[in-house]
């Protein structure tokens, strides 16, 4: 996530930094620039990033320099370096200006059961989503 105040060609180099030290000690798979979009919190009196995303295979003295070089670099609010399956799928930016899908928490909509009530569960009342 890199800083909006920054001009927009200070945000470039800096993404084009990461990602050369990423091609020149690993692989890069995958780069997406998901553009300036709202955070969750300030940070740095900031409510908004340029956030940017790479996949990438690297050894780990890579992610030593990557994770340090981050760190000390103006402009860089925040970043994560996540280990992934290498088989799981790239995802797509999500649509900037989208609505959040609704969080339903089972517990919450399914009505109390009284210790009595002995029958099983019916579809209604078991999610379909195992993570729900």
């Amino acid at each position: 996530m890199l800083d909006p105040g920054l001009p927009e060609a200070e945000r470039a180099k800096l993404a084009q930094e990461a990602k050369g030290q990423i091609e020149g000690g690993g692989t890069l798979k995958a780069e997406n620039n998901w553009g300036l979009r709202k955070m969750a919190y300030e940070i740095r009196q900031r409510t908004e990033a340029d956030y940017r995303w790479f996949r990438f295979e690297a050894p780990a003295e890579l992610l030593g320099t990557l994770d340090h070089n981050l760190k000390i670099a103006d402009g860089v609010l925040r970043f994560r370096i996540f280990k992934v399956d290498p088989d799981a799928p790239s995802m797509a930016p999500p649509t900037a200006g989208a609505p959040a899908p609704p969080r339903e928490r089972a517990a919450a909509s399914a009505p109390a059961k009284s210790a009595a009530d002995d029958s099983p569960p019916s579809a209604e009342d078991v999610p379909a989503d195992p993570a729900e």
